[in-house]
């Protein structure tokens, strides 16, 4: 039997102002439950903040260290070990699921020397209104990533040089990011793409300094001052009006250029937004509701539908996963929060278990209305739309909590059956070619699998 439970968002603040927590909710079902007491409040830092700042002076880590935004040396090694790459690198000759993973990656249109795909170059990215052209962009972003991939995998520096070339392009065309309120969109999540692809590619010996100079100064030009806008300003609505995927994806850019440019001081932005933001994309806000007694937590997206809820999975992977090999382990924060939500959302859309079967937290999204006000928006129910959908985002946190975190079988049953309903993970032009196709650069199976052969610690 369902249990349901009750909260309504929009009096949250006012409940942490009067110490109240036993009140009248209207439109509320009479006798339901009213449970705030697990749904940190905004002003309650001391508690979410798990994860300490590190001073500006404390270096962030590159390939020197082993680090490529992403991914490690060690995870470069255990492929490589894994894959056998014959003379051709074709890879058929490697190990299960490692094998399975690279043909995709060596097959993509994306990933070779030669694309028919439209990556052209434009000045400005324009997402929402007029001539829109931001899927150029995002299939620049996953073409560069994915080279990046094979040239660190194969060791042919074409594959980097092909990358670099393109990034050069776009550092030096595009001057500014267009459109309506979806420019933040754009701004997100082709920001933490165009980043990460730098940061794997900035040991490449073919990059002028000058010129990775001028990518960095790029990022932080043009991209950065976006996603710092909607985590402050988010367009003059109130903190939460807009979904989490909006947040997340401007956290995750905000962190990935942090690190491409070294600034500790806007990595910590993103770390400290992360905790304790006033947005949705906060960790406690994306994660809506952990659910007593149970490996489960709620989305806050989980009542809209499920695309954007799996689209949310993927970002929190991205940010916990960047944060993770620059020390900093969001996987374990709030005692693995993000391994229950992964339970929740993949238990939902991969192993089907019903709605009627799942607990459901009321949520009450603060729409903001025409008059600058708030009109809001009660969900009590999962939303259907896009359940089951395929997305390359679970390969990442069932390797992590599985094989680095080592939890039992039953705290990661749900992801398991998600990381195996789409066996092998791609990336761009794998799932269409709209946006959501893009959302997430993928290649899971391939960069995350690891075996019990594989004890290296990252």
């Amino acid at each position: 039997m369902k249990k349901l439970y009750y909260i309504a968002a929009a009096f949250a603040v006012s409940l942490a102002w009067t110490g109240c927590a036993d009140v009248d909710l209207p439109g509320l079902p009479e006798g339901a439950q009213t449970d705030l007491e697990n749904i940190p409040l905004p002003e309650d830092v001391d508690g979410l903040m798990e994860i300490q700042l590190k001073d500006e002076s404390v270096p962030l880590l590159h390939a020197a260290d082993g680090v490529y935004a992403l991914h490690t040396q060690a995870d470069f090694d255990r492929i490589k070990k894994h894959l056998k790459l014959d003379e051709d690198n074709t890879g058929d000759s490697g190990d299960t699921p490692w094998k399975e993973g690279w043909a995709l990656l060596r097959d993509s249109r994306l990933a070779g020397e030669t694309t028919t795909l439209n990556i052209g170059v434009v000045e400005t990215i324009i997402r929402g209104e007029g001539a829109e052209n931001y899927m150029n962009a995002a299939r620049a972003a996953a073409r560069a990533y994915q080279l990046a991939l094979r040239w660190k995998i194969e060791g042919k520096p074409e594959y980097a040089s092909i990358a670099v070339d393109l990034l050069n392009d776009w550092a030096s065309t595009t001057k500014a990011l267009g459109g309506n309120s979806n420019v933040s969109l754009a701004a997100g999540i082709y920001g933490h793409e165009f980043a990460i692809a730098g940061e794997i590619l900035r040991s490449y010996e073919g990059w002028a300094p000058n010129d990775f100079k001028a990518y960095q100064d790029w990022m932080l030009n043009v991209w950065y001052p976006a996603n710092k806008d909607f985590l402050e300003r988010h367009h003059d609505t109130n903190a939460l009006h807009y979904w989490a995927n909006w947040g997340l994806c401007n956290i995750a850019s905000t962190m990935a250029i942090g690190i491409l440019t070294d600034r500790r001081d806007i990595y910590n932005e993103a770390v400290e937004h992360f905790q304790t933001g006033a947005t949705n994309g906060r960790i406690t806000h994306a994660i809506y509701y952990e659910f007593p007694g149970t490996n489960f937590a709620q989305l806050q997206e989980s009542g809209r539908d499920q695309g954007h809820t799996l689209m949310c999975v993927g970002l929190l992977g991205t940010i916990c996963q960047l944060a993770y090999n620059q020390g900093d382990d969001f996987f374990a924060y709030k005692d693995n929060l993000f391994n229950k939500a992964c339970e929740y959302a993949a238990a939902y859309n991969y192993a089907m278990v019903s709605a009627d079967e799942l607990p459901f937290m009321t949520y009450i999204w603060q729409q903001n209305n025409a008059w600058g006000g708030i009109t809001p928006v009660t969900q009590p129910v999962l939303g259907e739309g896009g359940r089951g959908g395929l997305r390359p985002i679970m390969a990442l946190p069932y390797y992590h909590y599985a094989k680095v975190k080592k939890l039992d079988s039953e705290h990661i049953q749900y992801t398991e059956i998600g990381c195996n309903r789409l066996f092998p993970e791609g990336g761009g032009d794998n799932y269409g070619d709209t946006s959501g196709g893009y959302d997430a650069l993928g290649f899971g199976t391939l960069m995350y699998a690891r075996d019990d052969s594989d004890d290296e610690e990252q």
